[in-house]
């Protein structure tokens, strides 16, 4: 079947946010209704280019995977729907870090995908790849704390958005996220 797109966006060789940064560009010249096609590299930018549409009000269509190059479907909304959202609780990187060293009772849920976890993380970070969210939920309590972190805190924005709608009541996203952490952190990767 032959996807009919109105503009075609190349971010190969670009690591996240840039798959994100020219998106949003190549998404600001096309007509309410048209249809994107991203070309990127990165196998983030799955998840990375699914919490933009859904926090942007685009609409997510899917993704094709051709050899190394996954292709991307966006379909640009109205203007009306368009108003991408933010969560209201944050955190600074810095505070969160300070919790952390005053062995303040933290629950950190990492929702990078398991790879960009497993290269680097939090050491009390929990690995809860966006992608799972929604069928691991009972695996949290509700009335528990809880600091949600990406690479650079717009899958985070998104995963704090959707724990609230789930009923939990302090879910706090932490910014600007992994990409400019500067506390302790390990890799898990077996070698």
């Amino acid at each position: 079947m032959m996807i009919t797109t109105n503009s075609v966006c190349d971010a190969k060789g670009l690591a996240c946010p840039m798959p994100i940064v020219k998106t949003k560009k190549a998404m600001n010249n096309l007509e309410a209704g048209g249809v994107l096609e991203v070309q990127a590299t990165d196998k983030g930018s799955t998840a990375d280019l699914k919490a933009w549409a859904e926090s942007t009000g685009h609409q997510y269509l899917g993704t094709v995977e051709e050899g190394m190059v996954l292709k991307h479907y966006l379909r640009k909304a109205s203007v009306e729907d368009q108003q991408e959202q933010i969560h209201e609780k944050i955190i600074t990187n810095e505070m969160l870090l300070k919790k952390i060293e005053a062995k303040k009772n933290t629950i950190i849920l990492d929702v990078r995908e398991r790879a960009e976890y497993a290269f680097n993380h939090i050491p009390t970070a929990i690995s809860f790849p966006i992608g799972e969210l929604e069928q691991r939920l009972e695996e949290l309590d509700k009335e528990a704390e809880l600091f949600v972190i990406c690479r650079t805190g717009s899958r985070s924005d998104l995963a704090a958005q959707k724990l609230t709608a789930a009923g939990f009541k302090e879910v706090i996203n932490v910014l600007p996220g992994m990409n400019q952490w500067s506390g302790p952190s390990q890799e898990s990767i077996q070698k």
